[in-house]
């Protein structure tokens, strides 16, 4: 095949999915079905395409099919409305993936052990297509994860198993999820979503996918956009790492970080208000930055800036628990070892169910380590799922809220400000409480001598 008949070839194929794209004729694919995949599936069923949801999770297939939400913050009648809609198709049948034209894959990439980048669910989800590719789709990668994985490691599998070329028999683009779980004011269709292929067609193909949906920001090549993702990541580590070391310096000073805060915010210009808490956690601030840290080294680079910023956010949870012993023998001279203390939210943020590297998860661990009595109250987490990096939680279940009972712990801790939480009623019954969020402000100093911010 000749040079022009290969370039009028992917020409025809780029063309022939724009116009399927505008007469809303594509059949989107979303593979994963957590809190990326699906309201990303919610969003196309809602501009009028036909969505082949796939996950190897039985009981997510069966949940959605029966209307029924598994993510706390998407609710029943939203998952109802899309299994009605008849252009929702949910599936754990991977030979159905030949049925769409876009695959959009939305599955983890967590760190392992080392803090070294876990691609095993990307590459299996690759194979899992590569056996099914066929010509003139598009395969986008939306999962978090390092410059080049599309490149060197996505592109091979396709290629190799499906006998087909990247770019003339079929599409790769990348396109960074910016999933904000528990955020009402933007979600799947009001976040500009950035675009990156390696080639024209391929970039024009990613594009007419995502436009009908929202914005499209397009960007020159494959790494490029994985690289937009991990800079948002790591400002938002790195400010945050900021906040708290300022936390700490004028905490030493007798100065509130968060009357710094809010004034500081005041400005209309020149600044952005990050604030404290007891660490990070979640599927990507707490993660997606050490990505890039470890892609740094296999090109003789260091990528000290982020690695000191996750060094001052790892040691927040120590800082708490010095925060409750110093309370504890301050307030009511008793010792964390045998004391009876209440982590209130178990959730890494406000108002979600998720608790993936949650820093309460790690109060908890250091409180029993030395001696206290731990239990937890979440509104959203009636009972910790089993985790293998903190099997001391697994099947704890949330006190059942009563004044009763708060007033039997020695300290409560607020590490999650869920709004669903009495606060006032926390304070009033609780003996003393240590507030990581500044929750209690609200308040407007009542119940001031009980309350201790850390």
């Amino acid at each position: 095949m000749s040079a022009d008949t290969g370039a009028s070839a992917v020409e025809a194929m780029a063309a022939a999915f724009e116009r399927k794209a505008v007469d809303r004729e594509l059949i989107i694919g979303v593979i994963g079905l957590g809190y990326v995949g699906l309201p990303l599936a919610e969003g196309f069923v809602g501009r009028g395409f036909r969505v082949l949801a796939y996950d190897p999770d039985t009981a997510k297939v069966e949940a959605i099919r029966a209307g029924r939400t598994y993510i706390r913050h998407i609710s029943d009648e939203r998952v109802a409305a899309m299994a009605a809609s008849g252009r929702l198709d949910a599936t754990t049948d991977a030979d159905r993936l030949a049925e769409a034209d876009a695959l959009l894959m939305c599955v983890p990439t967590p760190l392992n052990v080392h803090r070294e980048p876990d691609l095993s669910f990307v590459e299996a989800c690759a194979r899992t297509i590569s056996v099914r590719l066929r010509p003139g789709q598009l395969v986008v990668l939306e999962s978090t994860t390092y410059p080049g994985t599309s490149e060197e490691l996505i592109r091979p599998i396709l290629e190799q198993a499906s006998g087909l070329k990247a770019g003339a028999d079929f599409a790769i683009a990348y396109s960074p999820e910016r999933e904000d779980p528990g955020n009402i004011q933007f979600g799947a269709t009001s976040i500009p979503k950035v675009v990156g292929a390696d080639t024209e067609a391929e970039r024009r193909m990613a594009t007419a996918v995502y436009a009908p949906l929202t914005q499209v920001v397009p960007v020159s090549d494959l790494k490029t956009a994985e690289a937009v993702k991990l800079t948002e990541n790591i400002f938002r580590l790195v400010n945050i790492a900021l906040v708290n070391e300022l936390k700490v310096v004028f905490e030493s000073m007798g100065i509130d970080i968060w009357e710094v805060v809010d004034a500081a915010k005041t400005k209309p210009f020149g600044y952005m208000p990050f604030y404290p808490g007891p660490g990070l956690g979640g599927h990507c601030i707490a993660i997606d930055p050490f990505y890039l840290t470890w892609k740094a080294r296999a090109h003789g680079e260091q990528t000290r800036f982020i690695e000191l910023a996750g060094d001052v956010v790892t040691a927040m949870p120590k800082r708490v628990v010095e925060h409750v012993a110093e309370a504890l023998s301050t307030a009511r001279a008793k010792a964390i070892n045998g004391a009876r203390i209440l982590v209130v939210g178990l959730a890494y943020k406000k108002n979600v169910d998720d608790m993936r590297e949650s820093p309460s998860l790690h109060v908890i661990r250091m409180l029993r380590e030395r001696g206290a009595a731990v239990d937890y109250y979440d509104p959203h987490i009636p009972v910790a799922p089993d985790m293998a990096e903190h099997p001391e939680v697994a099947g704890m279940a949330s006190i059942a809220w009563s004044p009763e009972a708060l007033a039997a712990y020695d300290c409560a801790v607020i590490c999650t400000d869920h709004d669903a939480v009495d606060y006032a009623a926390l304070a009033e019954a609780a003996p003393l409480v240590v507030d990581t969020r500044n929750a209690t402000a609200r308040l407007n100093g009542v119940f001031a001598e009980k309350i201790w911010k850390a």
